[in-house]
């Protein structure tokens, strides 16, 4: 073995992670609980991709400071086409350029708490700070395209989420997987292991795949991508995807 690859170290990841911030997850999703379910269950890797916004990431990441659990900023981005569509980065201060270019694409429209449900800004103990009026679950004025271009413009990577669900989704929506994007790798739901995801849909089988938990609920944390990286990167996780100078990415259910 040689010396890097000695330095390679083993993350098991979900990187499809919501907070009380996105109105469809449950109030159990604050930051000390889902840092400690994550460690409970082996995954020391996740990624808080909460739909739209950014507002509870810095909180997670403070939460699991010390504790061996790495946090990578994320959002789970509806594009105009009513594609979900996962956008990780390294840092905050990317997530927060990346935000303000969402912002500039929501409509102005109110969130109808008795319809969506509550969208909870909290700190790292999961204290309520605000509500976040704006609603979340709608649709950017932004391609799916263009999305990505900035995403990676900033250093970021972009992966479709739930390919294979039948809403919000780039085959339920689109009826393809657009040539030519630079999607980092696609994400399959818990549903169908990878090899009936490309069996059923044959065009995946092109592309990388992930499978994550669009972890919702505490209970719903699947830790099934088996990661092997320098460091717990942007850039580690794409070598790894294309299982390039030793990295590798693996989906092996538990």
């Amino acid at each position: 073995m040689n010396v890097e690859a000695r330095q390679l170290k083993t993350y098991i990841a979900d990187l499809h992670v919501h907070t009380v911030v996105s109105p469809c997850a449950d109030v159990e999703m604050i930051p000390p609980l889902i840092t400690q379910e994550s460690l409970d269950r082996g995954i020391n890797l996740i990624a808080i991709t909460d739909h739209n916004t950014s507002a509870n990431v810095g909180a997670v990441q403070r939460a699991a400071q010390g504790t061996g659990l790495s946090v990578l900023p994320g959002m789970e981005l509806q594009t105009k086409e009513e594609v979900h569509l996962l956008c990780l980065f390294d840092t905050l201060a990317q997530l927060a350029c990346w935000q303000e270019v969402v912002d500039a694409h929501l409509p102005e429209l109110e969130n109808n708490i008795e319809y969506f449900g509550e969208q909870f800004v909290v700190d790292e103990t999961g204290e309520f700070i605000r509500r976040e009026t704006r609603l979340l679950l709608t649709s950017a004025n932004i391609s799916l395209e263009a999305a990505v271009t900035e995403v990676l413009k900033l250093g970021g990577i972009a992966i479709p989420a739930h390919v294979n669900r039948t809403a919000f989704s780039l085959l339920a929506n689109l009826g393809f997987v657009p040539p030519g994007v630079p999607f980092a790798a696609l994400e399959i739901s818990r549903h169908l292991t990878p090899t009936q995801a490309r069996e059923k849909f044959p065009q995946l089988k092109q592309y990388p795949l992930l499978q994550n938990g669009d972890v919702h609920r505490l209970d719903e944390f699947l830790g099934f991508n088996r990661c092997r990286l320098a460091a717990p990167t942007i850039a580690e996780l794409q070598l790894a995807l294309r299982n390039e100078q030793g990295r590798s990415l693996v989906i092996a259910p538990r």
